[in-house]
């Protein structure tokens, strides 16, 4: 029995290497969720390829992975987080950016490595809560590096939607400055309080460790143009190939585990691009959660009104991040997947 399990193993892995051996060229790759060893893959591209990388790694905590042991000695890790940080800024164009997500424990070391070899923007706060402890602070936030390959890199600003009470009522008192407003919501920070973990199981896959799509759309909008390259060396169940297919832009996913690599596929095929008013607009249960600032006008009809009332004799026309179905219907029917009505 043994003897047929490493038979049909050998079997499984000679035909991977001979799907992996066919795609010598970077065009070959696009829109292509790969199988295999990250360096393996990734040693077949070219420097300057790819126009963004988004990279989720595991953060040796002794997850559930089938594959992959999370596990290794804080040296080991490092030194293995630095080989993959080296190669995805080969890879990167000069005008390209590399986005990384981990723990602040382990962010600390890949700045250290990345200040040699990039340039650094910005680590973003994405504040996801976890379970307090008693015996330390609360770990409420996940970090984002940000860093580009060159002062050239391409950026865009994108707004986010003021937030609001159940009643769509504005939390933040804005005094005198109501008027000045921005009908929808603010540019962008670093700190991304927004977005939350998915924590439903009907919108989770069988990863253990799932990223919110809009949370990579947004990356992808602000650093990407329609039809750009964007990479994930570890893309587990698609998450990044399905928020890039969604932003209009080609991609790239990677991945060691082969139960990963076919929920990845299944949930590709089933993406379809998220297009308003001509623009690429990140949704999510019905709510436009990322438009381009300069992309806000050719949006901004789709989106529900509300009326502001700056004073006893005056009101200001806002937006709700809410979409008009009525003037969508034709949209959602040819344009959207079923989980945005």
């Amino acid at each position: 029995m043994a003897l047929i399990d490493r038979t049909v193993q050998e079997v499984k892995e000679f035909k991977i290497e001979l799907i992996n051996n066919n795609m010598d060229k970077i065009e070959d790759m696009k829109n292509r969720i790969i199988e295999g060893d990250l360096f393996k893959v990734m040693g077949k591209m070219p420097n300057n390829s790819v126009d963004m990388v988004f990279i989720d790694p595991p953060y040796n905590l002794k997850k559930n992975y089938s594959v992959y042991k999370d596990n290794l000695s804080d040296d080991g890790y490092i030194a293995w987080c630095n080989r993959w940080l080296s190669e995805c800024i080969r890879v990167l164009k000069t005008t390209g950016s590399l986005f990384v997500i981990n723990i602040p424990k382990w962010l600390v070391y890949h700045s250290q490595h990345l200040n040699k070899i990039a340039i650094f923007k910005h680590w973003i706060s994405w504040d996801a809560l976890g379970f307090p402890t008693n015996s330390k602070l609360l770990p409420a936030h996940y970090g984002i590096l940000w860093y580009t390959k060159t002062d050239s890199s391409k950026f865009n600003s994108v707004r986010i939607p003021h937030k609001r009470d159940m009643k769509d009522e504005l939390l933040a008192d804005w005094g005198g400055k109501k008027d000045l407003l921005h009908p929808y919501g603010k540019i962008a920070s670093d700190i991304w309080n927004d977005i939350h973990r998915i924590r439903h199981k009907v919108r989770r896959n069988a990863h253990p460790c799932q990223l919110p799509p809009h949370l990579i759309e947004r990356m992808i909008l602000m650093t990407t143009e329609e039809g750009d390259l964007v990479l994930d060396p570890m893309v587990g169940t698609g998450t990044t190939s399905v928020a890039t297919k969604r932003m209009g832009r080609k991609y790239i996913g990677i991945d060691i585990d082969p139960q990963y690599i076919k929920i990845a596929n299944e949930n590709v095929k089933f993406t379809n691009p998220t297009k308003i008013g001509g623009a690429f607009v990140s949704v999510y249960l019905k709510k436009a959660l990322t438009i381009r600032d300069k992309d806000y006008k050719k949006v901004e009809p789709y989106l529900i009104t509300k009326e502001l009332k700056i004073n006893g004799h005056k009101t200001k026309t806002m937006r709700l991040p809410k979409l008009d179905k009525r003037k969508l219907k034709d949209l959602f029917e040819q344009e959207f997947s079923s989980e945005f009505l």
